[in-house]
């Protein structure tokens, strides 16, 4: 066990002096810990969507009269529905419409960018919408619907003597809704699992190939030849793979953990537009770091196997390209399935060793799963883990005294099998 600890020392200190390491680390953590400090020196509220407070916007009210952009828009209306721009305004906000004769005129003008976009009304129920290139956040011609609407049903009353506010009254009468929600609410959740998902996803590919590279390479300097005769092959394995998760997690925590702990001081002055991302419960966090830890150790200890198959560092990507494929195949079915948590598909990949390590912390987000359920996903998970590690040290120590040409996991197995 002592060998054991020196190979894990050994490794997690070339980890810890390993420079470009700590500098991502360190950056990363104080870059995002630190910005979640920016609202408070710096006015965001525009961007977030928050509202100033009087005296916030007394201060800015003479700078946003000077430097505020009015938009632009045009309207073709032979008919005479919006005679008064007031209406216009009222509906588009910071918005300045000019009147125009035609089709022609208006498309002209939206062609050659003297206005964003415009409107021709052929009558009260159809219009024509025109705009040079359309932004995805562009919802112009969704209000100018709902106002053409509203021209409608004023047309309607007229013509059939009823009154219309009384009309609005009735027809467009509010509905009112209290919300209980006795279990989870799944909108709330839906963003902040769907961030560790691909959270533990690059976790996994990017250490993974960090721990194939560190076999590989003391493969095709051959210092693994006096390694394996000195320790034993398991402890090598074991100490690499665990050294690595543990400088992934620890990697991970810090950045993590200074992005969460600093949105919960500066949450007010984001106006808690990130909770959907960073407010994560407790028991997601705790499922998240078991379950990312054991997928981790699954594919962290197949990795190694992978490396000591190959003698060159450029062939790891062609032993592991059909692991590389699982994990993708994994990632993409429980990202397709985020919005079905207790469907048939999840609930078998939260107990497959291959995919728990993810479909797991995402049902217990999101979905309705049973304390026996967590434990008994957590089991196997961690099971396979140590069956893993077992042949994967038996593999890198067949692969290691192996050079030539890479070797298939599947043909290693079997030699395996055929050696015992």
């Amino acid at each position: 066990m002592r060998r054991f600890w020196t190979v894990f020392e050994f490794e997690l200190l070339s980890y810890i002096k390993n420079k470009s390491f700590m500098i991502t680390t360190i950056v990363l953590a104080v870059l995002l810990g630190a910005g979640m400090f920016l609202p408070r020196f710096i006015d965001m509220s525009d961007m977030l969507g928050i509202e100033k407070t009087v005296e916030e916007k007394e201060e800015t009210s003479t700078d946003d009269e000077d430097t505020e952009d009015i938009v632009q828009l045009g309207i073709v209306d032979v008919q005479g529905f919006f005679s008064e721009k007031s209406i216009l305004e009222q509906a588009f906000p910071e918005t300045e419409f000019t009147y125009m004769e035609d089709e022609d005129t208006l498309k002209k003008a939206v062609e050659d960018e003297e206005i964003e976009a415009g409107f021709l009304v052929k009558d009260d129920l159809n219009f024509e919408y025109y705009v040079l290139n359309r932004d995805i956040m562009d919802d112009k011609q969704y209000v100018f619907s709902e106002l053409l609407s509203m021209v409608h049903k004023q047309l309607y009353c007229a013509e059939n003597g009823i009154d219309f506010a009384t009309f609005v009254e009735g027809y467009e009468a509010i509905v009112e809704c209290d919300e209980q929600i006795l279990g989870k609410d799944a909108e709330d959740s839906y963003w902040y699992c769907y961030a560790l998902v691909i959270v533990i996803f690059m976790m996994i590919i990017l250490y993974g190939v960090m721990i194939a590279t560190s076999v590989t390479t003391e493969k095709s300097n051959r210092s693994i030849e006096v390694l394996v005769t000195s320790i034993d092959s398991t402890y090598l394995l074991f100490g690499k793979v665990i050294a690595g998760t543990v400088a992934a997690v620890v990697q991970v925590a810090l950045i993590l953990g200074a992005t969460l702990i600093g949105y919960s001081i500066n949450h007010t002055y984001w106006g808690d537009t990130l909770d959907v991302i960073l407010d994560i419960p407790a028991e997601v966090l705790c499922a998240f770091a078991v379950f990312g830890i054991g997928g981790f150790l699954f594919y962290a200890f197949l990795y190694g196997a992978m490396g000591a198959l190959v003698s060159k560092t450029e062939d790891i990507n062609k032993v592991a390209g059909g692991l590389q494929m699982i994990i993708m195949m994994v990632y993409f079915i429980v990202l397709f399935q985020l919005q079905n948590p207790d469907g048939m598909a999840m609930k078998i990949c939260s107990y497959l060793p291959v995919s728990s390590y993810s479909a797991m912390f995402v049902r217990i987000g999101m979905g309705k799963v049973e304390i026996w359920e967590v434990v008994l996903s957590a089991v196997i998970l961690f099971v396979s883990v140590f069956a893993v590690g077992w042949i994967a040290a038996k593999i890198y120590r067949m692969g290691t005294l192996r050079y030539g040409n890479p070797i298939s996991f599947t043909k290693a197995l079997k030699d395996m099998r055929n050696a015992e």
